[in-house]
């Protein structure tokens, strides 16, 4: 299939140079190289600038109401196992007034495709603090700096018992492509944080890995079953070191040919690796006055997956083993088993 397939009749209304355009882009790409024929396809969205892109996709799709697009989802997933259905959410849409749905469709394993778009700004509602926005980030409504710890997505995930997150940047076409065909190819809950650009009120917020010249160095592209390795010259790698007093467990960097260098596992049920790696670069993001720890890169790529049952399959399968056990075989006949009473 073709990515031309995929694209809607819609004039794309995103700003110029914000980084949605390039998730958009690459959900064309990977829906054709995944395969699945239009017409099986579902866009939910909630509310902002990301959730615009059921109009964009030549799919079904449906806009919702802030917050609520990853309930629907779950009800689209449930109700009609078959379809293949993304979950397209921003940092405000998914992590604020939708917080409480999208741990719940991670904690139940749903088996949808959230993108959830990471630029740490409300960009539809003209420039607010975000639940993703640093600690000491001024905006329109932190004149003086937010006070506020902000949510590290990859954390979250992971706490709530997440089987599949990924994490790419919206300059990295290949990457981003390669993490959403993982993420549709995983039966489960596949969260991918797409860290995107606001060219109009949150200008740079990635630059420290979108710039060209810094990204091998910044970041680093995880792929299972291969070297944790990173840098220009690919000369830096990956290892645990554990503390000798307090026994935590820590990332550091080493030269790429020590053998202490990780291989990454992104199928590892125990997610304390996974954990420190969606970890890595969270200093330079969470708080704007913190010490930067210049080592450690953000990692980038599949970071989890792992297969548990799903919340869909699990659903129909109870359907259809209740169905051919009741006698009741209309619905005048079900609600007659059950207890009545007369006032």
């Amino acid at each position: 299939m073709e990515a031309s397939q995929f694209k809607s009749d819609q004039y794309v209304r995103f700003c110029p140079g914000c980084g949605d355009h390039a998730i958009c882009m690459a959900l064309q790409k990977a829906m054709a190289q995944i395969g699945i024929p239009t017409h099986q396809v579902a866009v939910i969205s909630g509310i902002g600038c990301s959730s615009r892109m059921p109009h964009y996709l030549n799919t079904y799709g449906f806009n919702t109401i802030h917050g609520r697009g990853g309930a629907i989802a779950t009800g689209v997933k449930t109700s009609h196992p078959e379809i293949t259905v993304w979950q397209m959410s921003g940092d405000g849409d998914c992590l604020a007034i939708g917080g409480n749905h999208f741990i719940h469709e991670i904690r139940r394993n749903v088996d949808l495709n959230v993108c959830m778009f990471n630029n740490r700004i409300y960009g539809l509602t003209k420039g607010q603090y975000s639940p993703t926005s640093p600690k000491g980030f001024v905006s329109k409504s932190s004149p003086f700096g937010t006070v506020e710890r902000p949510f590290v997505p990859a954390q979250l995930v992971l706490g709530a018992g997440g089987t599949f997150f990924a994490r790419t940047l919206d300059v990295d076409m290949p990457t981003t492509v390669d993490c959403l065909v993982a993420a549709q190819q995983h039966k489960g809950c596949s969260i991918v944080e797409c860290l995107v650009n606001c060219v109009i009120f949150n200008n740079g917020t990635h630059a420290w890995i979108a710039d060209r010249e810094q990204r091998a160095e910044h970041s680093i592209i995880l792929k299972h079953g291969e070297k944790m390795i990173f840098g220009k010259d690919r000369d830096k790698g990956l290892a645990v070191e554990i503390d000798p007093v307090t026994f935590v467990p820590k990332i550091i960097v080493v030269p790429a040919d020590d053998p202490r260098v990780l291989t990454h596992d992104a199928t590892q049920p125990d997610p304390t690796l996974h954990r420190l790696l969606g970890l890595m670069g969270q200093d330079r993001i969470v708080n704007v006055n913190a010490e930067v720890d210049n080592e450690l890169p953000i990692a980038l790529g599949v970071i989890r997956s792992v297969e548990a049952d799903t919340y869909d399959q699990a659903v129909n399968r109870q359907i259809a083993e209740v169905r051919e056990k009741t006698k009741a075989k209309s619905f005048d006949e079900l609600t007659a088993t059950l207890d009545t009473f007369l006032l």
